[in-house]
Formats: C-alpha cells, structure tokens, sequence
C-alpha cells in the first residue's frame, strides 16, 4: 500500500484512516486539501501520523475485489505501520475506517489507543450497510467513483462485509482494552440505498453499556456523518483524548 508520513520522527505514532488519505488531494482535488491540512496542523506538532491509501486507491495497486477481506485489510495496515517504522500506534478511523478499527483491534496488540468514529463499537449495522452496497453495485454513487478508479472496484465492500458477516461483535469488543474511543456527530444516522444505516441512534442506544466497557463516548452536537470533513470541531476532542490516554 502507498503511504505518507507527516510529523516529527520521533513524534507518537499514530495511524489515521478513510477518509483521510495518503493521496487525499489527488483523489479529492485541491479544493479539499484545507480538510487534511486542518487534521495534520493540529497533530503533526506531536503525532507522527501515517495516511495510507487503500488497495485500488491513490497511489496503492489494483488487486481483485474478493481479495479485500477484514484479514487482508489488518494485515496490510499492520505492514504498511511495520515499514513506516511503527511498533506500537494509535489508531484513528472513521466510518468504514471505524469498522475496520475495530477489527485490527481485535486481531494485535500493537495498538496503543484506538478512536472509532462514525461508527458504532456496539450494535453496529453491518446487515444494513452490507445490503445497501449489494443494491449499489451496478451503479455506485458518484462519492465512490471519485474514490475508486473503476466502478467494477465498489464490490470489494461487498467482499468486506461479507467476510465480517459471522463476527462476533459483542465478545469481540468486549476483549478490546487499550484505551479507546467512540465519537460521532448526533445527527449521523444515514439511509443508503432506501436502507436505513443508524449510525449515532445505535451508538448514543449502546452508550451505558460502552462506557461500562471502558470507552469514551462523545457526541459531537448538531453534526453529521459529515463530521469527519470538519477539522476544527472533529479533531480537539480526539486530539484531548489521545493526549490523555498517552500521556
């Protein structure tokens, strides 16, 4: 997978995720590059932060659909902080880069804290989503071909959520103990193909039982799932959490 690091060598490491990218303004066009910008200004004083692009993505190869399975995914994002010269990292996603997380946190140790944003660590709606791709695929939206290359490329979230169709959610995220956090904007339920995806309804409803488990939940105010394009209100409360919990 491309990468790119940004921040001081000896800065803490910290690993962020879609939408976030190594190829951001390629992919995105220079009119968004302020939204990356606005991350790396307010981390890169003391994170060493990594941004990679996914397979088929950016600067990263093509490979075929059916191979981007949750393990594959883990694998490669554990190589790719391996050659980046990270041991043990923070790890920030949002979206499908919460899902997937949550996944890498299940799987090593290598994770000094984990922030999970706009999706939820408990009750999450993996049956909706994966149904609304399957009705997407003959024609993805716009957003997902401005991102993947070619259209045909979209039904490698398919073979994603497929391969995490029979994961164990709740034992899973109960094992998960480095420190982490939960953070959404209160308005960020989504409907996808005439589906509904609740996305902040499921996580404020698993909040007592989140926060019992160790979590740090935080509701951002009148924001949506959008809430990750805004720098100024998405990172200081995970920039005041992960400066916590690391110390």
């Amino acid at each position: 997978m491309f990468y790119a690091l940004h921040g001081p060598e000896g800065g803490q490491p910290l690993l962020i995720t879609l939408p976030m990218m190594a190829s951001f303004e390629e992919i995105f066009g220079s009119e968004m590059a302020p939204v990356l910008q606005g991350y790396l200004d307010q981390l890169t004083d003391r994170y060493r932060v990594l941004l990679v692009d996914y397979p088929s993505i950016g600067g990263s190869r093509d490979i075929e659909p059916e191979a981007l399975t949750a393990s594959r995914v883990c694998a490669d994002l554990l190589g790719v902080a391996t050659a980046a010269g990270f041991d043990q990292f923070a790890y920030w996603g949002y979206s499908w880069g919460g899902n997937v997380g949550l996944q890498l946190a299940c799987r090593t140790d290598r994770l000094s804290a984990l922030v999970v944003g706009g999706w939820p660590a408990l009750g999450a709606p993996y049956s909706a989503l994966l149904a609304a791709a399957q009705l997407k695929l003959p024609n993805p939206e716009p957003s997902s071909r401005v991102v993947l290359r070619q259209p045909g490329q979209y039904a490698q979230w398919i073979h994603y959520g497929l391969s995490i169709s029979a994961w164990p959610e709740r034992d899973a995220v109960a094992r998960i103990n480095c420190p982490r956090m939960n953070v959404f904007g209160s308005e960020g339920d989504l409907e996808e193909a005439g589906i509904p995806v609740p996305i902040a309804t499921s996580i404020r409803r698993h909040r007592r039982t989140l926060e019992a488990l160790g979590w740090h939940v935080h509701e951002v105010m009148g924001q949506g799932h959008a809430l990750c394009m805004l720098p100024n209100v998405a990172v200081p409360p995970v920039r005041r959490f992960l400066d916590q919990v690391l110390g």
